[in-house]
């Protein structure tokens, strides 16, 4: 087992060799957050308001560097190829644990080549449905789904990403069988939905908010320990007889693995400073989503245990990426 400064590290094996900088001398210039996803999304929304938090604690610029494309590989190879010296990070989210298993060859690995910074936040995913669909809640959709096994189809931004694996578990959890049509993203997707191609649609709870408000969707539940606060309303997939199921985006800052220890303290200390600040929590609510402040330890242990939860998933549905 390995110890907690151990785990902590997720750095064996670093491939850079740097002289440690003293933490009072950093920053001394701007820092660059790498996001694998467009701009607009809820990844670079996250990463704006905690790198805007950055910036007036810190006294420097935070960039936000937007590299989508294969998955977010590209993203987090660019992160460990720069120098480790703290001024290049990455907002990570569930894609950094789950492309270990899901591509092959294995195009990295986090726990060497990477090291958590901190924990920021989570979004629910939510399972929603077309306005005129006739599904009005999610027992409804349950009892539909078991009496007709593999009938009803759902729609997701992609194979592999975290809303399909989202719907993996609970289509294992709740024994039932839907019918999975990945799209490119998940504009695509609820377009669908919204138009009746498809009666479903599993997405973060962000990308539904305007079709909700427009009356053309309806959110059957968030997959999640607490309802979301950009819909209250809305019964979680625990409150819905699920105890302790939880299927969530969840968002932290990571570094390349030689990133002197006294740097990933003050960047740690900083971001614990954001997350307490009103402007991070007003931005991450608005998302639909809660901050979640806490050591180092605690991200690097949820991306090795979220590692192996995405591997035996992958592995019992052959799940294949796009």
């Amino acid at each position: 087992m390995k110890t907690a400064a151990a785990t902590a590290a997720l750095a064996v094996g670093a491939p850079h060799v740097l002289a440690q900088p003293a933490a009072a001398a950093y920053p001394s210039r701007p820092i660059k957050i790498v996001v694998g996803y467009a701009a607009g999304g809820a990844v670079d929304a996250v990463a704006r308001a905690v790198g805007q938090a950055l910036s007036q604690s810190m006294g420097q610029p935070v960039v936000i560097e937007n590299k989508p494309g294969a998955g977010t590989n590209i993203a987090v190879k660019s992160v460990i190829a720069a120098e480790p010296d703290g001024y290049t990070l990455m907002m990570a989210a569930n894609a950094l644990a789950a492309n270990m298993a899901l591509y092959q060859p294995m195009p990295f690995d986090a726990e060497k080549d990477l090291v958590a910074i901190s924990l920021v936040g989570r979004v629910p995913v939510v399972l929603a449905t077309g306005a005129g669909s006739g599904i009005t809640s999610l027992p409804g959709l349950l009892q539909a789904a078991k009496a007709k096994p593999g009938a009803l189809a759902y729609a997701s931004p992609g194979n592999g990403s975290t809303p399909h694996m989202a719907i993996e578990f609970l289509e294992r959890e709740a024994g039932i069988d839907l019918q999975h049509v990945p799209y490119r993203g998940g504009a695509a997707a609820l377009t669908d939905v919204i138009g009746g191609q498809v009666p479903l649609v599993a997405v973060n709870a962000l990308e539904v908010q305007p079709h909700v408000k427009s009356g053309k969707l309806r959110v059957l539940a968030a997959l999640s320990a607490n309802r979301t606060a950009i819909f209250p309303d809305v019964p979680t997939i625990a409150e819905s007889g699920f105890p302790g199921f939880e299927a969530a985006v969840w968002y932290g800052l990571v570094a390349p693995a030689a990133t002197p220890k006294a740097v990933v303290t003050r960047l740690h200390a900083e971001v614990q400073k954001a997350l307490q600040g009103k402007d991070v929590r007003e931005r991450m609510t608005a998302v639909g989503g809660e901050v979640l402040p806490g050591p180092t330890e605690q991200f690097a242990q949820l991306i090795q245990s979220e590692r192996r939860r995405y591997e035996k998933l992958v592995r019992e549905a052959n799940i294949k990426p796009d």
